[in-house]
């Protein structure tokens, strides 16, 4: 990791533990409730650099490397893609709490982390107490709903569930160029990014496995995770926790989707609104979502 970006975490303790033979990075600090940070794609925990300071001194903040991203392990794939599912990743989130010894604790979750955190508040509901989910809508929804514009703008979705070994083997001929193209197609550019912060990106992505990982965590979002999702509406499941949904007016998901019609047909108490950004909510608007943030957790709490 280059130095500026680890200066700022190495005030945050870096611990690894495994579950069922998977490796699962992470640190943690802060002091306070317990506060569960999961990011999205194609980046690690680092997304949370700029917000972390600001956060932990209201909450003991734990930030992980999703299984397949950052310096967390990379099964291998499997052919119901299930290594990957939000369910497996749930179940390591849970894991890392209980290491750390918490029972219960909140989330704040980007883009793919947001999807698990989603997973593991309807499959673990003793353990989330208040969920916020960044930039996105319900997985099986987007799905659905697709139309032109979502798919032009969101083309790795679907370049990525495509059959191996071709996306593997296109992102592994320049796994930096693929970072770049994607997280520097949106709203911004690349500006919004610490130059430490998108050289982490890239040094993950290159590291082995790693191509073959980020299509197998799409793969699962385009199957089994929809059959998990279908099954918990078959059966009348909803999200119990308070849910606050944040979401980029400069993005496409705000703009595709009715964010907060679809997130009151999964759970019971919705809140949310748009900021003044794009997709990358952590890096772009650090201090806007640390007010939302300590104000949303921090509700009836002394």
């Amino acid at each position: 990791m280059q130095r500026r970006i680890q200066l700022v975490l190495d005030d945050f303790k870096a611990f690894d533990l495994q579950r069922d033979g998977v490796r699962i990075h992470g640190r943690t600090g802060g002091q306070g409730q317990p506060l569960l940070l999961l990011h999205g794609h194609p980046q690690t925990h680092v997304i949370w650099h700029r917000i972390a300071p600001l956060l932990a001194r209201h909450f003991t903040l734990v930030m992980l490397d999703l299984r397949g991203y950052g310096d967390s392990g990379r099964p291998p794939a499997d052919e119901r893609h299930g290594a990957y599912s939000k369910r497996e990743m749930a179940l390591d989130a849970v894991a890392a709490m209980q290491h750390l010894r918490f029972d219960r604790f909140n989330v704040l979750a980007h883009d793919r982390g947001a999807r698990v955190a989603h997973r593991l508040a309807a499959d673990h509901p003793d353990r989330a107490e208040r969920l916020m989910f960044l930039d996105i809508a319900p997985t099986l929804s987007m799905y659905e709903q697709t139309d032109r514009e979502f798919a032009s703008a969101y083309w790795h979705w679907f370049f990525l569930i495509q059959p191996p070994p071709l996306p593997e083997a296109l992102i592994e001929s320049d796994p930096s160029r693929y970072v770049r193209s994607v997280m520097g197609g949106r709203h911004a550019g690349l500006a919004p990014f610490a130059p430490e912060a998108l050289a982490e990106y890239e040094r993950c992505l290159g590291l082995p496995g790693s191509a073959r990982a980020l299509c197998e965590d799409y793969r699962a979002s385009a199957s089994i995770d929809l059959e998990h999702d279908r099954a918990d509406i078959a059966a009348g499941l909803r999200l119990q926790q308070p849910l606050r949904v944040l979401w980029g007016e400069h993005g496409v998901v705000g703009r595709c989707f009715d964010v907060l019609a679809l997130w009151r047909e999964r759970a019971d108490v919705v809140s949310g609104q748009s900021l003044p950004c794009g997709h990358y909510i952590p890096e772009e608007a650090p201090d806007l979502l640390a007010r939302e943030a300590v104000s949303f957790f921090k509700e009836d709490k002394p």
